[in-house]
């Protein structure tokens, strides 16, 4: 086309580009990806006038580029991220209600143990220790570890007692329900 300049056709190509390269990727990347287009048939293509030639050019440099996003896409994982706005941010701790809670327990547990007799005393500090069945067995001078099973049972079965006969205390919604079931509403 004698009468049109090559900027004209360049104003006209872009919009053909954008919209393709808008009907594969976003509307960010399309920009990008057609802006790239149009550096490249500038800088390296100066020469190129008819519009016959510079909208297959075009669209072929412009697929190499969509390509090429692509791999580095693929390389770096992008597709598989997250949003990080998705994902409140962690509380460090626990809340105030949960620690006093905690808190509550520990003192408990402590005033629990120390109600129970020596030996359960002694089992318990063994196995805080990290000292296996067999080893508290010869810490305590027994020759037979099913003996240390059964003292290890009864002085669970002693502190679950001494501890209001449960090891934890979850507030539950109503009569009836479990802590692992949603009500309903």
């Amino acid at each position: 086309m004698p009468g049109i300049s090559r900027e004209a056709i360049l104003d006209k190509l872009r919009e053909r580009i954008l919209a393709f390269a808008t009907s594969r990727s976003s509307r960010e990347t399309a920009e990008d990806l057609t802006q790239d287009v149009l550096v490249v048939l500038h800088e390296r293509y100066p020469q190129v006038t008819d519009l016959t030639e510079l909208v297959p050019l075009s669209f072929k440099i412009l697929r190499f580029k969509m390509l090429d996003q692509h791999r580095k896409t693929l390389r770096r994982g992008e597709y598989n991220q997250e949003s990080i706005d998705e994902h409140p941010l962690v509380d460090p701790g626990d809340d105030p209600a949960m620690q006093a809670d905690q808190k509550e327990r520990v003192t408990q547990l402590i005033a629990a143990v120390q109600q129970l007799g020596e030996r359960c005393q002694n089992i318990f500090r063994l196995k805080l220790e990290g000292h296996t069945f067999p080893e508290i067995m010869n810490v305590l001078g027994e020759h037979s570890i099913n003996t240390i099973y059964t003292w290890d049972a009864r002085c669970r079965k002693q502190l679950l007692a001494l501890m209001g006969g449960q090891w934890e205390n979850i507030p539950l919604q109503g009569k009836g329900k479990s802590p692992n079931k949603e009500a309903v509403g």
